[in-house]
């Protein structure tokens, strides 16, 4: 019977692959605080609220879709070779540089 093969799960997500996305998100949100000023009067208050909550829940699906895409195509699957185990090698992990410790807690 063959023996399954061990791959190893790497998430190469860094912030700057999500920076763009963070900015849009920021500029949606200025945009309908600004047409809820645009709108507020003295007697049309719920139209400037209704602004706001409408575009952040219309915006909030395309903003998760984008995240949760950008994610999933920044996760690799490596291969491991047979005999390897799942723990790294001398503490280090796979993209750290030489000379470079992993972030401990502290307590």
């Amino acid at each position: 019977m063959e023996k399954l093969q061990k791959y190893r799960i790497i998430c190469t997500l860094s912030f700057g692959d999500i920076y763009g996305q963070i900015i849009v998100w920021l500029i949606v949100i200025f945009l309908s605080l600004a047409s809820a000023l645009a709108l507020w009067s003295t007697t049309r208050h719920i139209y400037a609220l209704a602004t706001v909550g409408l575009i952040l829940v219309l915006s909030l699906p395309f903003l998760l879709f984008a995240f949760v895409t950008t994610l999933l195509n920044h996760i690799e699957l490596a291969p491991m070779e047979v005999g390897s185990t799942t723990e790294t090698v001398g503490g280090s992990m796979p993209n750290q540089q030489p000379g470079q410790l992993p972030a401990q807690a502290t307590s």
